[in-house]
């Protein structure tokens, strides 16, 4: 080894040391706990807003409508850019577990646990860059947009095989939550959580919250599937949709007003995981 790639290379373990010292550091903790608390924000707007729409009002069920009624709300914006910075934080937190830890496992555990921390970074970067958009004053629509990309993927067969994957993708992620609610999955992420009455309730809260999503990225995945199949992009709309969608099933207002109860409880229980998520 040259004395030029010696050098690179320890430069390079250095800048590495320094990142995860960085990324490890208890301030740093705390910023991205935030993220947690700002995820549990935008779904309980999203819940409020689902079930006044059961209620006959209107609104905007999905990202974009909690957004919107974020950045008009008093000091909203500071909220918004409170929220870009927390999932940003929580994202590169994440990113760092992938790169640093778990070095002592097996093979196949590690990568395991590095999916799953992958796969939570990408999710919790979307919704960093969601914020990032409204904190810079952009505006959007979150069923707009994923009707204009479905009708682009709809029109050629490869596109069209990877929707459907994207609806079966959502559909497991939907079966998932919603197994995570009814069996109590998510109690092995959390730690410190107090006896008692509190601690009955914030389970409870999580039982709700993860079943009610579960419940509503179901409903998403499935619309994904048959707009594909009937090759129409409008029924290929966002959370919205999906959600209005229930609401003209039989029975649908009772449905949606307790799926938007359910978002709510996601909201809060995700607000209060931020004290007890393991990191």
């Amino acid at each position: 080894m040259g004395k030029k790639t010696r050098q690179a290379k320890q430069a390079a373990d250095t800048t590495g040391n320094a990142a995860e010292t960085a990324v490890g550091s208890k301030s740093f903790e705390v910023v991205a706990r935030a993220g947690y608390v700002a995820t549990g924000l935008l779904h309980l707007i999203i819940g409020v807003i689902a079930f006044r729409v059961a209620l006959g009002k209107s609104g905007e069920a999905n990202q974009s409508g909690a957004m919107s009624q974020l950045a008009s709300t008093p000091g909203g914006i500071f909220l918004i850019w409170a929220g870009f910075l927390g999932c940003a934080a929580l994202a590169l937190f994440l990113i760092a577990q992938v790169i640093f830890d778990w070095k002592g496992l097996e093979t196949k555990k590690r990568l395991k646990k590095q999916l799953i921390a992958g796969s939570k970074a990408v999710v919790f970067a979307a919704i960093a860059v969601t914020f990032s958009v409204y904190a810079f004053g952009g505006t959007g629509n979150s069923d707009q947009t994923a009707r204009s990309a479905s009708s682009v993927l709809m029109s050629s067969t490869a596109g069209s095989v990877l929707l459907v994957g994207v609806g079966i993708g959502v559909l497991i992620a939907g079966g998932y939550h919603l197994f995570s609610g009814i069996a109590k999955r998510f109690e092995v992420n959390l730690e410190g959580v107090p006896r008692g009455t509190a601690g009955t309730a914030i389970i409870w809260l999580g039982r709700v919250g993860y079943s009610a999503k579960g419940a509503a990225l179901m409903i998403l995945g499935l619309l994904i599937v048959i707009a594909t199949i009937k090759q129409n992009p409008e029924q290929s709309s966002g959370l919205d949709g999906a959600l209005k969608s229930l609401r003209d099933q039989p029975f649908g207002l009772w449905l949606l007003a307790a799926v938007g109860i359910g978002l709510i409880c996601y909201g809060l229980f995700s607000a209060v995981r931020s004290r007890y998520q393991k990191m």
